[in-house]
């Protein structure tokens, strides 16, 4: 019986992953500047196609509702400055990035850190908001304990990281800092929550993800740690194609503004307090 909870917990996870997505696509089709389709091509003229990951500081339902941070900080913007958005909701960021680097999509909108890595491949948007990176791992459930207490007891093991995501360089650098190997796998269809509901239910041991997003999760899961910092804080930026610079500069002076503005406070409060 042991044998056949993973592959139950996989079939859970799947059904969550379909329902979330079916949701989405039923709730965009209310929005008059949205789309669920993602676009074999551009989709031209005036239009700025939007690859946004699901996740709940992306874009996620709550009671019918669509919300999320970059979702409504990006509808603020339409509003605003008169823009034609299709927001594409993704899971797979190695395909979004792809779709980026194709021309696909104008803007990826997740929870990713500007590294130097990247800003050969992509334009990074200023910082929209500031994150970190944490070890997500199940507590024991007798003890109360953890398997890592610091960054050093990652020596030897293996973490998992969303495929293509910037983390990837953080646990690198973190294998030389501690002057050990760290061995990573990689997500590749998936995005950071479904690695959260992996190593909650125990699928996987140990995942790397966003602070915020694991926090949101976290009150669901009261066997999973969230409490080893991986990274210091970082900034969190949107990317876009690196043929998109009128653009970028565009949204880059719209984001200053809007930064000091109360609609923005007013976002901050519900989604990164």
């Amino acid at each position: 019986m042991k044998e056949q909870q993973p592959f139950k917990s996989k079939i859970l996870l799947y059904l969550l992953l379909l329902i979330a997505v079916i949701g989405i696509m039923f709730s965009l089709k209310k929005c008059s500047y949205s789309s669920i389709t993602q676009p074999l091509t551009h989709s031209g003229g005036d239009t700025i196609d939007v690859a946004i990951a699901y996740s709940p500081l992306s874009i996620y339902t709550y009671n019918d509702t669509l919300g999320g941070f970059n979702y409504d900080l990006l509808r603020i913007l339409a509003q605003e400055h008169n823009l034609n958005i299709k927001f594409h909701p993704i899971v797979t960021i190695k395909d979004a990035l792809q779709g980026v680097e194709d021309g696909k999509y104008d803007i990826l909108a997740a929870s990713l850190p500007i590294t130097s890595e990247d800003k050969d491949k992509y334009l990074f948007s200023q910082p929209v908001y500031l994150d970190r990176q944490v070890l997500v791992q199940r507590k024991d459930s007798i003890t109360g304990e953890c398997g890592v207490r610091t960054q050093l007891d990652l020596a030897g093991d293996t973490v998992w990281v969303v495929e293509c995501s910037p983390i990837a360089y953080r646990v690198s650098n973190l294998a030389r800092e501690i002057g050990d190997t760290i061995y990573t796998m990689y997500e590749p269809l998936y995005g950071a929550e479904q690695l959260f509901i992996m190593t909650a239910t125990g699928e996987i041991k140990y995942a790397i993800i966003n602070e915020r997003i694991a926090k949101e999760l976290a009150s669901d899961y009261p066997n999973v740690d969230i409490s080893t910092d991986i990274s210091f804080t970082q900034f969190q930026s949107w990317i876009l194609n690196r043929d998109k610079q009128q653009l970028a500069d565009s949204i880059n002076s719209w984001l200053t503004k809007i930064k000091e503005s109360p609609k923005y406070k007013s976002l901050e409060r519900r989604y990164l307090k």
